[in-house]
């Protein structure tokens, strides 16, 4: 049972990052894989050329709306618009800076000049970078997105803000709770317990420096400053900062401004004078990271109604209308990351990550092209929207058993369900002979339809005050190392992402924690634009909405269409 599908290695330049992908993958999706957000301001459709990348080697025949918006030098020349690209085989693809969603921002290489900031990305003012420089000398910087699941960081040249280097790892306060409201409870149980917290993520935090200084070649002498941006709760417990407020209503951050301090009285060994940075934050459950998203995308600007959606173990939603922002948050769970899954695992070597339905036959994809061991969130996503579609499983989530399945449901999928030992329904997606199997349970779509109702409810409750229809919206922007990984009409189907959304009006953001993370780094603009927007965006608490519970008991429940 199953068909793993060769794969074709997809390779980008100049980052020299690599992916496997099965063939006829779109290449903006190839490239989020790798941590590259593309932009593609039109949705995808072909229309703005944005998206423009260059194919060194595995050139494809160009679409009618590349010959269109391209030259036909640029062409011929192996030039092509991401978002009208699929990949069929092993290619090598620059894309240049300008392509590179929330990349745009210049700063010149002398410390002491200024440059004018795209009206695009940022008010039009003269701006240097915040981090003192020294002159002679290298310098550089480390962004970090704080999740509550993983760590990641990268390293930056400069005053320019070149990516020299990057790095992930999990986030070890996992083993003190794999969501916010354990961490909290936790750390509210003593000041020893909140000190080794807060122990762990630094340690965690130097080796991450450690790894990054190896791979670029670089002293942690000639580190010049660290930026955080995390959710409220994450960045708390990094800085020390009481979180007993965060405990009760009406959940009230100890410190709602951003935070800097001398990195080695933090704890991180950096260059001389080297100073931390952590992000502003919104309010309980609403942080620096949240910020984060707003400052790269600049959703705020936008001339339609934008909803933002970062998805993760502590999922963030804004809506922007007429200058006007709502930001609230959901507590999702940890399901999106693999855990609480019974095959699910983080998204790393050995897990399948993509699932298709195509002529009869279902087919997967794994990361690194190695052998199944486990799943990841975004795979959980596209099994649940195929057993949907083909009646393997009803919109209450239970899975069809024995003779519940449609009489038209096609073979492949009949085949693969079965009834446990306790008479529960699954879904077998890799048999384990000889291998380990790999089957989606009762509980995985309970977890899975917990984290989609919260995110569901809680978009339904900030578009009810916003007096807005899903419809509305202009455009859907969907956040987090996650949400690259998902497939826009597998979202939809589970109610994931609203359905009455065109697919073309959805659009992928990648790690703006990361990216806002970065650009505090090399620009004041971005650290004052930051600091404002924290203040402007009205916080929406959600467990104090009279409607929500009803809505999210409403939302665990998958769209009948």
């Amino acid at each position: 049972m199953g068909e793993r599908e060769k794969q074709v290695k997809i390779t980008f330049e100049p980052t020299g990052r690599s992916v496997w992908v099965l063939p006829g993958t779109g290449l903006l999706e190839a490239a989020s894989q790798c941590g590259l957000t593309i932009d593609s301001p039109c949705g995808g459709v072909g229309t703005c050329g944005k998206c423009r990348v260059r194919f060194i080697s595995g050139i494809p025949q160009a679409s009618e709306a590349g010959e269109e918006m391209l030259e036909a030098a640029d062409v011929q020349a192996g030039w092509r618009l991401a978002c009208q690209t699929v990949v069929e085989r092993d290619a090598v693809i620059a894309i240049p800076e300008t392509s590179l969603f929330a990349e745009q921002l210049q700063i010149l290489t002398a410390s002491s000049e200024v440059v004018e900031v795209s009206a695009d990305d940022l008010p039009s003012k003269k701006v240097t970078t915040p981090v003192a420089l020294l002159e002679g000398e290298r310098n550089f910087a480390i962004a970090f997105d704080l999740g509550t699941t993983t760590l990641v960081g990268e390293l930056l040249e400069l005053p320019g803000g070149a990516e020299r280097a990057i790095a992930a790892g999990i986030n070890p306060q996992v083993s003190f709770g794999d969501d916010v409201v354990s961490r909290i409870g936790r750390a509210c149980q003593g000041q020893a317990q909140a000190r080794e917290m807060r122990d762990v993520i630094i340690d965690a935090i130097n080796k991450l420096v450690d790894e990054l200084c190896e791979k670029a070649q670089v002293q942690r002498g000639e580190i010049r400053g660290l930026g955080f941006a995390g959710n409220t709760t994450m960045q708390h417990l990094l800085c020390g900062l009481d979180v007993s407020s965060l405990a009760a209503l009406p959940f009230a951050p100890a410190r709602a401004e951003s935070y800097q301090v001398d990195a080695e009285e933090f704890g991180i060994s950096a260059g001389p004078g080297a100073q931390v940075y952590v992000m502003p934050v919104i309010g309980g459950f609403v942080g620096g990271d949240t910020v984060a998203g707003i400052l790269t995308t600049r959703m705020g600007q936008a001339d339609g109604p934008v909803l933002m959606i970062d998805i993760g173990t502590n999922g963030e939603i804004v809506l922007a209308r007429d200058g006007e922002i709502l930001a609230a948050s959901a507590a999702a769970g940890p399901a999106f990351e693999g855990a609480r899954i019974a095959c699910g695992m983080r998204a790393a070597a050995g897990a399948i990550e993509k699932v298709v339905l195509a002529d009869g036959k279902l087919q997967y994809s794994v990361i690194g092209g190695v052998e199944p061991i486990g799943i990841c969130g975004s795979a959980l996503v596209d099994v649940a929207a195929e057993m949907l579609r083909c009646g393997a499983m009803d919109s209450v989530g239970k899975i069809a058993v024995n003779g519940d399945m449609p009489a038209d449901a096609c073979a492949e999928l009949r085949g693969r369900v079965r009834q446990n030992s306790d008479g529960q329904g699954e879904f077998v997606l890799v048999e384990g002979n000889g291998s380990p199997e790999v089957a989606i349970k009762q509980r995985d779509i309970r977890e899975l339809q917990l984290a989609t109702g919260a995110l569901r409810a809680g978009v339904g409750i900030l578009l009810k005050q916003a007096g807005l229809a899903a419809g509305d919206l202009h455009r859907v922007l969907i956040a987090g190392g996650f949400g690259s990984f998902i497939r826009r009409a597998n979202a939809q189907r589970i109610g994931l992402i609203p359905s009455e959304v065109p697919p073309e009006r959805i659009s992928y953001v990648g790690n703006v924690s990361l990216h806002g993370a970065k650009w505090v780094l090399v620009s004041v603009l971005a650290r004052q634009k930051a600091e404002d927007l924290a203040q402007q965006v009205k916080h929406v608490e959600l467990s104090a909405d009279m409607d929500f519970q009803m809505a999210f008991a409403e939302a665990m429940i998958f769209p009948e269409t």
